[in-house]
């Protein structure tokens, strides 16, 4: 997701920085290059031996005559995208008001003023996250274009964001963006019904694949909305369900000003008349199984000029059938296109998988992140030829 891309990383005097070690890791194993750069507040809570250890570079500690600021975020420079994480509110309502006392505030400056892309990750108590003109400098600081990562909100403090939330702005931050106001519905995972309080009807799908495109959308500038049996992802905003009914509900509202819809969700195609006491065990029982509505379909009759992409799950392993199979879901719903894959994957990280169009079909073997990439850049080029 960061490969290629080189990230400094501005570390501030929040007791946070005591993850910067971490999150230094973490943007590395995506592929980024990170040079640190550090406050004198910072080096009393994280030595820049650390972060020199995680970031196997030099770590700039004091401005001096060889300009580092210039160097790292100035025309031409060295980073891609400025992260400063964490940042405090001092920080934050000094490069607002481009006081430029700190090497941190100062490699700030003069980043904004470069065009080079700036991403802040607040930390700090929340009283103080709350107080009026730290808010009003996080205004004006992201009108002018800096993308701010949401702290968590939790025991009266706004905690740094999760290293998945940070990785997932700064690769937004230093890309291309082509998905960029477009608004992307994703469903993931398996559906359940109700047989009875304690018992469910449901299948093996995890939602790796429908959350690894919804990051990669994302990460290509799009809002999506999730919808899905789980909880909260930082890269989308989720809409809860369970059953196939409730999914299809929640599909059809959020679809209402969608661009395009990507249905990866494995839906359950059976659902039960639910029992609102718990079933006895110990004794034979018969379920009466009912079809569930094909959420497609529904979308199609409601949305007829919507961008669909479909997924289509089989067992043969033939994949000359599977091909076969998803063109002919491509063609009775007019969808842009199909990704075919057999069940077997369900739950692994790993995937084997079809891209099918109208004349031609691709074949994809890797992770399931990045065949989310594959499936988020054919979206762009279908919304770069509209």
């Amino acid at each position: 997701m960061l490969e290629g891309v080189n990230v400094a990383l501005g570390v501030t005097g929040s007791i946070a920085a005591v993850k910067t070690v971490e999150l230094a890791h973490e943007l590395r194993r995506h592929g980024a290059t990170v040079r640190g750069v550090m406050t004198d507040s910072a080096r009393g809570i994280i030595h820049p031996w650390a972060v020199e250890f995680a970031t196997e570079n030099d770590v700039v500690t004091e401005i001096t005559g060889n300009v580092e600021h210039v160097d790292l975020c100035g025309y031409d420079g060295w980073a891609d995208v400025f992260l400063v994480a964490p940042a405090t509110a001092n920080t934050v309502g000094k490069i607002a008001g481009a006081v430029d006392d700190t090497p941190v505030t100062t490699c700030a400056t003069t980043a904004l003023g470069a065009g080079t892309p700036v991403v802040i990750a607040p930390a700090m108590h929340e009283p103080m996250y709350d107080h009026p003109g730290v808010l009003e400098a996080i205004d004006t600081v992201s009108e002018w274009g800096v993308d701010f990562v949401d702290p968590r909100i939790e025991e009266g403090k706004a905690k740094i964001a999760s290293e998945e939330a940070i990785v997932c702005d700064v690769a937004r931050a230093a890309g291309d963006r082509p998905l960029e106001d477009e608004h992307i519905v994703i469903t993931a995972g398996a559906t359940s019904e109700s047989i009875d309080p304690v018992r469910i009807l449901t299948n093996r799908s995890s939602g790796k694949m429908g959350r690894a495109v919804a990051k990669a959308c994302y990460v290509r500038g799009a809002d999506v909305t999730l919808v899905q049996d789980g909880s909260d992802v930082p890269y989308a905003a989720v809409r809860t369900v369970e059953s196939a009914e409730e999914m299809l509900a929640a599909t059809k509202d959020a679809c209402d000003d969608a661009d395009t819809l990507v249905s990866a969700a494995a839906i359950g195609d059976y659902t039960v008349e639910s029992s609102d006491e718990k079933i006895r065990s110990g004794r034979d029982l018969t379920l009466e199984l009912e079809s569930t509505p094909k959420l497609i379909d529904r979308i199609r009759d409601e949305y007829p000029d919507l961008p669909i992409v479909g997924f289509k799950t089989e067992t043969s392993g033939d994949e000359a059938a599977m091909i076969e199979k998803a063109r002919t879901t491509l063609e009775r719903t007019d969808l842009v296109f199909v990704v075919a894959n057999d069940a077997s994957v369900m739950g692994a990280e790993s995937t084997t998988a079809l891209l099918v169009h109208a004349n031609d079909a691709a074949r994809y073997e890797g992770t399931k992140a990045g065949l989310g990439g594959e499936i988020a850049d054919s979206i762009a080029a279908v919304v770069a030829a509209d």
